[in-house]
């Protein structure tokens, strides 16, 4: 267990901050920065059709040693874990930037998740270490604000290296895995030298090797089928043989925590604190409505408004001001207040009026003004929930249990993510083509459309011309909606007038996902109420009480294992 030296009023230094904002940096990037390239990766890679297990074998891997970073974090010290999962995340950053095929490059991020699960978690449980509950609201905010920075940075990053063939004798796209590496090097050196964080081991407490092979089982199907489910189909044999075992694994699992006591991955306790019981579940929900949301963001500016990756990122610019400004501004009056339970409710219903925002104003013709103030009011939102979750759970359990508490708070975020993305994506394209074809059918009917699909100089383009007479074929109709669902780079080449219709067909279909999204920021929303009053304590975070939620005897029982924190 790693027990701070610091006293709560002690600031970080600015060379420790340094590396641990790296650290988060690393991970945050490599999910924003691959997505943009995945497309030139599996086209050089001639994998079109593998892709999805490039982004399923990376999301295994980190989402499961999430927990498990976390526990042996309390058990064994964070400073180390910490080089450990920087260690394993640049060496397959290395490994990815050599991989010639798709499944190659899965297995590498296979291994490269391997670190990331680690990234995350141990960045929040240090700064909870090394500060007191007051001074870490000031130190999440600016961690959160790193998150929303690589939503821009990422596509920039991986827009510029997708777009080039070779840098320096290397395929562009392989860079997208090499920056990595001098971020990594530099992060591991600062950690290395400038963090300070003394070590006391718990005897008698073991690591928990049946609760993360149950969590493993339980959690492999689950995140296949998400990734997978709309290839297979949700009811199909795949999917529900993926539905059984999952199910199986995760009732294991929760037989072998309740058994494992205080050696378990995520000690079951720790759900009857009411705080964190509310707040996991939350976590979920928002996770799902995020991740959904931020999901579609690019997808309507590169279809409907014709954006390139790079430019996407840059439009997505209100989306990072609001998260930044709600994550720091939050902090900062939390650490002078020490009052919580208003930040994430408050989020949660600003985050919920951002979605229904963008569903009413995600249109083929919205100016980007208007675009950007939903996104303006998404992002403060998700700033004043991101780290007030982490927050409560930290403060919520025994300063022992800290590394428990934030990966949990982590870990389901990121499970309620994943399972989003899957579910608003299979909405997205469930309706897509009839939205398409209704938009076909009243735009056949205008002026405009007779002019152009008689035009000369618009048939001389093969692009249009093939388009063109698919559409007046009504047999071969639904498969040419097909193809442009495949590559959506086509609509950027048609003509304006025939492109219009697949716009506003595919914003549609965003318009119903940010509603649904909207949705599940609503039941966060109900669920956030149901967070008990919380408040910050002022005490060091060697303190061995935690938060007022915790049940006296297991307090108790905490107080009296835990060693005696150096002062």
């Amino acid at each position: 267990m790693s027990t701070p030296l610091q006293d709560s009023r002690s600031p970080v230094s600015a060379f420790v901050l340094s590396g641990l904002m790296l650290g988060m940096f690393l991970g945050a990037l490599d999910q924003t920065i691959v997505s943009t390239a995945i497309r030139t990766i599996a086209d050089d890679l001639h994998g079109l059709s593998e892709q999805a297990w490039v982004t399923t074998a990376y999301l295994i891997t980190s989402t499961i040693t999430t927990p498990i970073y976390g526990k042996l974090g309390d058990l064994h010290g964070r400073k180390k874990l910490f080089l450990v999962a920087i260690t394993i995340f640049v060496l397959g950053s290395v490994l990815c930037s050599f991989a010639d095929s798709m499944y190659q490059l899965a297995a590498c991020r296979a291994f490269q998740g391997l670190g990331a699960g680690g990234l995350f978690t141990l960045v929040l449980a240090i700064i909870g270490d090394l500060v007191g509950p007051r001074e870490r609201a000031r130190y999440t905010g600016y961690f959160m604000s790193v998150f929303g920075l690589t939503s821009v940075l990422g596509p920039l990053i991986g827009g510029f290296f997708a777009d080039r063939a070779d840098i320096l004798g290397v395929a562009g796209w392989r860079w997208v895995f090499l920056v990595n590496v001098p971020v990594g090097i530099l992060a591991f050196l600062v950690v290395l030298r400038a963090l300070d964080l003394p070590v006391v081991r718990e005897r008698g407490v073991r690591v928990d090797v049946a609760g993360a092979v149950a969590l493993t089982i339980g959690l492999v199907p689950l995140l296949v089928v998400a990734e997978q489910g709309r290839d297979w189909g949700w009811t199909s044999a795949r999917s529900i043989t993926a539905y059984v075992v999952a199910a199986l694994g995760l009732v294991a699992f929760a037989l072998v925590e309740r058994r494992a006591g205080d050696s378990a991955l995520i000690p079951l306790r720790v759900f009857r604190i009411r705080a964190v019981a509310v707040t996991v579940i939350a976590s979920v929900v928002v996770g799902a409505a995020m991740f959904g949301g931020i999901m579609l963001l690019p997808l309507y500016l590169q279809i409907v408004h014709g954006a390139s990756p790079t430019d996407s990122g840059l439009l997505m610019l209100p989306l990072v001001a609001g998260i930044a400004t709600g994550s720091v501004v939050s902090g900062q009056i939390i650490a002078r207040l020490g009052h919580l339970r208003i930040f994430p409710v408050a989020g949660a219903a600003t985050m919920t009026v951002g979605l229904f925002l963008l569903s009413w104003l995600a249109g083929p013709e919205t100016s980007m003004v208007k675009v950007g103030v939903g996104m303006a009011v998404l992002g403060l939102g998700l700033g004043n929930c991101l780290q007030p979750f982490t927050l409560i759970v930290q403060n919520a359990v025994p300063p022992r249990e800290i590394g428990v508490a934030t990966s949990a708070a982590t870990f389901f975020r990121q499970i309620g993510g994943t399972l989003g993305v899957a579910v608003f994506l299979s909405i997205l394209f469930a309706g897509v083509g009839g939205n398409i074809g209704k938009a076909v059918e009243q735009d056949a009917r205008t002026e405009a459309w007779q002019q152009t699909v008689s035009d000369p100089r618009v048939l001389a383009d093969p692009v249009n011309r093939q388009l063109i007479e698919a559409l007046k074929n009504p047999a071969a109709r639904s498969g040419a909606v097909d193809e442009v669902q495949a590559d959506s780079s086509v609509i950027s080449e048609l003509d304006p007038v025939l492109a219009h219709p697949f716009k506003v067909g595919f914003a549609e279909s965003i318009d119903t996902v940010f509603f649904f999204a909207g949705g599940l920021g609503v039941l966060g929303f109900l669920v956030l109420l149901a967070l008990p009053s919380v408040r910050l304590r002022d005490k060091h975070p060697g303190d061995p009480y935690a938060g007022q939620d915790a049940p006296p005897v297991a307090d108790a029982a905490a107080a009296a294992r835990a060693p005696t924190a150096p002062h």
